[in-house]
This record gives structure tokens, C-alpha cells and sequence, in this order.
């Protein structure tokens, strides 16, 4: 156990930027996730960290399969870790990571395409959606949010570690899937509910996600397979980006169940 106590230690200047700036990780080579359901998540996918930090209070009592699961722990004073964190009520550990290194696209894995969808919230939201329904691969666009950032990581939930994630892409890069697009829409194609009805729901597929204000861009659209609409009885003109997407996948999801 390494004991730090100094506020210009190089790692508490590391661990400060990973936390609070977005895109830090891009920069540093490494992730940080802060608190015990964000590690073991980890954890239980079988990532290992490269170094587990500590709150002094914590140390203590600290679980073993937190104190061996690095290969070095740091430990450091109640108030040095509150000034690392960003969250109001500091979780008192964390694990940092090697950022992961970015992956190929898989041609023919069920997939979720960010279209500049810029709300880290909505992205950590479409991310549990995605690993909860069974599309194991999300691909974001330039000027979708980090999909490594830490409110997306804390969003996420820990789906991070079940997904095949690929970000900073151009429209071209997707012409590497080998499966029909699907776009959501506020006024053309059929309903969702009647695709789902009549199992007419493409398996496997790409859902593109567009972004909060505009949508699937038209360059994107216009090369979609198929667009649907969500049904609103209530009169809403459109729906949050994330339960847009929730709603989707849960109905790709049944479909194929039902085929």
C-alpha cells in the first residue's frame, strides 16, 4: 500500500483530470471509475485495474476483492479524494484503468449508432439499453459524447464492460455493417408496434440514434433500410432520445424472441 498525501503528486494530478474532464482519458491513456458498483462491475466482466485508490476511512475495511484486485493500492486522506472526485458525496475508492484500445467494427453484430446524441446521461442511458436487449455493439459518431467520459461511465451503470464500443466515426466507417439500418422518425414509415405485431422487424440490425434537437441527420437517413415510428397517443411530438431507444431495442429484442 502507497500512501500519497500531497495535493501535486503526479497521479492525484492524473486522477483529478480523469475525473472531472471528459475527454482526459483520450489524452492519458487511462479510465477512472469511481465507487464500489462501477468496479465491480468491472470486476465481475473481468477487467483488471492497473491500480485501486483508496479513502483513508475506507482503507481499513475495504473488501478484499477490492484490496487484491490491483496491482497497487494508493491510499490517501478523506479530503485529498474529495478533491479528486466530481460526484457531491465522494464514493472513497476507485479503480483506473488502461483506456481500451479502439476496436474494429463488427460487420454483422447486432449494433446502436450514435448520431452526435451529445447528453452524456442519454448516452449512458442508451448504453444499459443496448447491453440489456441484446445489441452488444454501439458505434459513435464524431460529436456523440466520450463514450469513456466519466457521467457517461456513471450513466452507464457498468454496461461499458459488456459492449463492443467504437467512437470518433465517419457515416462512411458504418458502411462496413453488413445489415440493414433502422431509423426512428416523427412522420414517415410504420408503426413499431405493428412491425413487433407482424415480427417484421429486421434481426440482426443497426438502430441509429439521432441526436436531442435534430434527429438521425438526413445523410444518415437517407440510407436507412427502413424508418419507423413510436406510437404517442398522448400527443408528445417526440420522445428523449434514451427512451426512444429503450422502447426500440426492447421491441428488436421481443421480435426476435418471437421468430
Amino acid at each position: 500500500m502507497n500512501l500519497i498525501t500531497s495535493r501535486d503528486n503526479p497521479l492525484i494530478k492524473d486522477l483529478r483530470r480523469l475525473s472531472q474532464d471528459s475527454t482526459a482519458y483520450r489524452k492519458l491513456g487511462r479510465v477512472w471509475l469511481e465507487g464500489d458498483h462501477l468496479c465491480r462491475a468491472a470486476l465481475t466482466r473481468g477487467v483488471t485495474p492497473e491500480h485501486a485508490v483508496f479513502a483513508e476511512s475506507l482503507w481499513a475495511t475495504a473488501p478484499r476483492e477490492w484490496t487484491q484486485a490491483a496491482m497497487r493500492n494508493t491510499v490517501v486522506p478523506d479530503a485529498l479524494f474529495a478533491e479528486i472526485s466530481s460526484l457531491e458525496s465522494p464514493a472513497k475508492m476507485g479503480f483506473v484503468l488502461t483506456a481500451p484500445a479502439t476496436p474494429e467494427i463488427q460487420p454483422r453484430t447486432p449494433t446502436v449508432v450514435l448520431d452526435r446524441v451529445q447528453d452524456a446521461g442519454n448516452v449512458g442511458s442508451i448504453l444499459r439499453s443496448a447491453s440489456a436487449f441484446g445489441f452488444t455493439q454501439v458505434l459513435a459518431l464524431k460529436g456523440a459524447a466520450a463514450l469513456w467520459s466519466p457521467k457517461v461511465l456513471r450513466a452507464g451503470m457498468g454496461a461499458h464492460f459488456g459492449l463492443h464500443l467504437v467512437e470518433g466515426l465517419q457515416v462512411e466507417d458504418l458502411k462496413a455493417l453488413e445489415m440493414p439500418w433502422v431509423a426512428t422518425s416523427s412522420h414517415q414509415g410504420p408503426f413499431l408496434h405493428t412491425l413487433l405485431s407482424e415480427a417484421k422487424l429486421p434481426m440482426p440490425c443497426a438502430w441509429l440514434m439521432g441526436h436531442e434537437g435534430q434527429g438521425v441527420s438526413p445523410e444518415l437517413a437517407d440510407q436507412a433500410a427502413l424508418h419507423v415510428r413510436i406510437a404517442q397517443p398522448g400527443g408528445e411530438e417526440s420522445l428523449n432520445v434514451a427512451s426512444a431507444a429503450a422502447i426500440c431495442l426492447h421491441a428488436s429484442a421481443t421480435c426476435q424472441s418471437l421468430t
